[in-house]
């Protein structure tokens, strides 16, 4: 019942679809991150038997010693085949063929079910003939008993045998317990077990409305991404234009720029020098004139007729010769002005170089801009294909299969829930029933096996080794009669047993052989997947029954393992044959037309660096001439007094030698031009220092930028040309391919999002998991581990206990002599009377 039931909701599932084809691949694409969300279900996949395993594997070692054949699929097939027929000829060879093939596979289980034939009909008659024997005082009835010298030792033999073999008799009726209880405990769970399989089926059929309205609402998600890239088309395409124009453009720009910097900082430098240098012409000539003022007073000082008096001479004389260093340096006055190379550089200036670079860096950054007017019209004939797949996306999905299936099979579901909760009830009565049964037979056997305890512990406790057979005790006597109590129960229903177990042996061990063990192995569906064999005319059954191609392999096995993989519907049963969603959703169609608008997209600008003037204006500051200026000449004066000798020591010495002279008009006179020398250091020779230091940074500075100046603007020169012939080849390449690009970007999103919606309708939504599960569940764990397995380890108890009590009853009669008060014993003479 399970079985069909199991089978039954495989094909529900099925039922009312179309063609199947080709298995799809399962692997999704990776260029996305849309997932559906995860449903939860209650079932456990698994299911484990816990300790008691052990005990069923062993049963599984023994059906695997009575029935070591591989499962007989092609036995099996003919099996099938004939039974389909109308009419079977039994005298046919292939008939005769057929059922040697079985009886072989049979033949292991045919000779235990022989054995227990033999003894069923043995035992009662067995039995019956010793009952009628012993009545007439034979068979061991006669209530005597022979003196024999190995007596004590049979005895103990007799004792020992009998408790092993009650000892093993017990632990098959622990079996039969233990397999009677789990069956009580596990019927009872059925329920429970059932009402988790049908709600995780209706979470199925629940879930799958909710998964398609997500997949839908994902749509939102991409057009959104796309149209957030379409209003930003001027950072994105103009971006991605800017991007590739930057690295060719840019350096360029900023060597004409620092160039520009460069020509203004030369006009400063020479302004400066040019206005120094006139300068310091006028400082000079002032401080010449001023050195011979002070030469002509100090001349007059010297005439007082008090330096011809020695000692005073001698500083007169002194002070004398040393005003030849008096003299200003006439190199000074001599220093060229700038005026033509300022000239020059002013006229190079009248050109606004740093404004044109500036012109073409905001023409680069305009691209953006640029980009995002010329494509007002594509964008918003982009949005509108974009708006349009919408509505065909929703229409596809409103009309997959998917939701017409489960709705056929949600009725299929509560009309088998129907069935289950009608029926449960009388299958927990069957099993109460069948548990009863259980229990009367293993205390039965329990009755029997405490009988034979009893007389053992009786008969050794009570026996007495120098009492005479006609003297025991009543103990002894009480254990000799319950062995033989033992023993009649044994006779009167040991057969009763052993029809029971061959029944649940032939059940059990062909339900275990035939239908557990090729379930787990597939070995069942793989059978029932058989070309031809359900129905002559279809090569495949359930594509033939489902969708009436029976080409399309669509098999038994696929569907199971697909389902337990937790794969969608739509895939599990090959639905692309009658609804194919890749040729409605039309992946390349939808693209195609996206791409057909994005071909629209038109974007044209020019950009000349510099122009002729700009050109012109580097060429000129090239040939301005301040590469080709003296700057030694500049330098090496800078580096001179202005004067001969230091003035204020010079002033300092004249000061002290007129300390020396006595006071006086000459003494007063030289101090006070000691004191003029030193206000021309102040007021002529400062500033005129001061003058030098300005030419000096103002030399650097044109040295600095003249340096290498031909090369440079040549250098600039030629990486423009290179740029602008870059701008003029490669700016029409450069766009169709960045265009490109964005295009594909735009419809990449919908190529993976239609992907991803074929991907989710072919492996997830609606996956069929549940319905593996439902049918494990009927199959492998209500049958197989519910059913079969304590019905089997059933039998194995209950049979082994009951061939365990034909030798029990054997030796129980034997030793039952041995305790058991006689009637009479043999006598000897006493040789000592005679």
């Amino acid at each position: 019942m399970a079985l069909v039931l199991g089978s039954l909701l495989l094909l529900g599932l099925c039922k009312n679809t179309f063609s199947g084809g080709q298995a799809s691949s399962t692997d999704a694409p990776k260029a996305w991150n849309y997932e559906l969300p995860a449903t939860n279900y209650e079932t456990q996949d698994s299911h484990k038997a816990g300790p008691i395993g052990i005990l069923f594997e062993l049963v599984h070692i023994f059906l695997y010693v009575v029935q070591p054949h591989d499962f007989p699929e092609d036995t099996l097939k003919n099996v099938i085949r004939k039974a389909l027929e109308s009419k079977i000829n039994y005298d046919e060879p292939e008939t005769v063929l057929l059922g040697l093939k079985i009886a072989y596979y049979e033949a292991g289980i045919i000779l235990c079910s022989l054995l227990g034939l033999l003894f069923i009909i043995l035992m009662p008659l067995v039995g019956y003939f010793f009952c009628m024997c012993r009545c007439c005082n034979k068979c061991g009835g006669e209530m005597h008993q022979r003196q024999k010298e190995n007596g004590p030792f049979l005895r103990k033999c007799f004792a020992i045998s009998l408790l092993v073999i009650c000892i093993i008799i017990s632990i098959g009726i622990f079996y039969g317990f233990v397999a009677n209880h789990q069956v009580r405990t596990r019927i009872k769970r059925s329920r429970k077990l059932t009402d988790s399989n049908f709600k995780d089926l209706r979470t199925l059929l629940n879930e799958t409305p909710e998964q398609i309205k997500y997949i839908l609402a994902q749509y939102n998600t991409t057009k959104d991404k796309a149209f957030l890239d379409l209003n930003s088309i001027n950072s994105v395409l103009g971006g991605r234009i800017l991007d590739r124009l930057r690295p060719n453009i840019i350096p360029v720009l900023d060597e004409i720029k620092s160039m520009a910097t460069a020509i203004k900082e030369t006009k400063e430098a020479l302004e400066n020098m040019n206005s120094t240098l006139k300068s310091l012409h006028q400082q000079s000539t002032q401080l010449s004139s001023s050195l011979t003022s002070v030469k002509t007073s100090l001349r007059g000082s010297l005439n007082d007729p008090l330096c011809s008096v020695r000692p005073t001479s001698e500083t007169c004389n002194s002070i004398r010769l040393s005003l030849n260093q008096l003299n200003s340096n006439p190199e000074l006055r001599q220093l060229p002005l700038v005026d033509t190379e300022l000239n020059n550089v002013n006229n190079v200036l009248k050109t606004d170089l740093g404004g044109l670079v500036q012109q073409d860096y905001q023409s680069l950054n305009d691209i953006p801009d640029r980009v995002q007017s010329q494509t007002t019209s594509v964008v918003a004939g982009v949005k509108k294909v974009l708006n349009s797949i919408g509505s065909d996306i929703n229409n596809v999905t409103q009309r997959l299969p998917i939701q017409d299936i489960l709705s056929e099979f949600s009725g299929y579901v509560n009309n088998t829930e129907s069935y289950m909760q009608r029926h449960l009830p009388t299958w927990e009565e069957y099993d109460s029933y069948w548990w009863l049964g259980g229990l009367v037979i293993c205390s039965l056997l329990t009755l029997i096996v405490i009988f034979y305890y009893l007389g053992l512990l009786c008969g050794v406790c009570g026996y007495d080794r120098h009492a005479t057979p006609t003297t025991r005790g009543c103990v002894s006597n009480t254990g000799g009669v319950f062995l033989m109590v033992g023993v009649g129960l044994s006779f009167l229903f040991c057969w009763i047993l052993m029809i029971i177990v061959v029944l649940t042996f032939v059940v059990g061990a062909n339900v275990e052989k035939l239908i557990c063990e090729p379930y787990m192995s597939k070995e069942l569906f793989r059978v029932l997947d058989t070309p031809r064999l359900l129905n002559e005319d279809w090569e495949y059954y359930l594509s033939g029954k489902l969708f009436n191609k029976s080409k399309i392999k669509l098999t038994f096995e696929q569907v199971y393992s697909d389902c337990k993989n937790n794969r969608g519907t739509y895939g599990t049963l090959h639905l692309e044959n009658s609804f194919n969603i890749s040729e409605r959703l039309n992946i390349n169609e939808h693209t195609e037309s996206i791409s057909n608008e994005l071909e629209n997209l038109k974007v044209n600008f020019n950009i000349f660096l510099l122009g002729a003037a700009g050109r012109k204006n580097l060429q000129d500051f090239a040939a301005c001439g301040i590469d080709r200026m003296n700057y030694d000449t500049y330098l090496a004066q800078t580096g001179k007094s202005p004067a001969g000798v230091n003035l204020l020591s010079f002033a300092y010495d004249l000061e002290a030698k007129a300390n020396r002279l006595p006071p006086g008009n000459l003494r007063n006179s030289l101090k006070r031009d000691a004191q003029t020398i030193k206000t021309i250091h102040q007021q002529r020779v400062l500033p005129i220092e001061q003058s030098l230091s300005t030419i000096y940074q103002s030399v650097k500075i044109l040295q600095r930028t003249s340096s290498g100046l031909l090369e440079r603007v040549t250098r600039i020169l030629t990486s423009l040309d290179f740029a602008q012939n870059f701008i003029t080849n490669n700016i029409s390449s450069v766009i169709i391919e960045e265009t490109k690009k964005y295009g594909r970007t735009i419809t990449g999103y919908f190529e993976h999002y239609l992907q991803w919606i074929e991907f989710s309708i072919r492996e997830k939504v609606a996956s069929c998991k549940p319905v593996a599960t439902a049918l494990d569940t009927a199959v492998d764990v209500f049958l197989c581990s519910y059913v079969i397995d304590p019905l089997n380890l059933f039998w194995f108890g209950i049979g082994k206990a009951t061939v365990f009590l034909l030798p029990a009853l054997i030796f129980a009669v034997k030793l039952a002599k041995y305790y058991r008060r006689m009637d009479s014993e043999d006598v000897y003479d006493d040789p000592s009377q005679h």
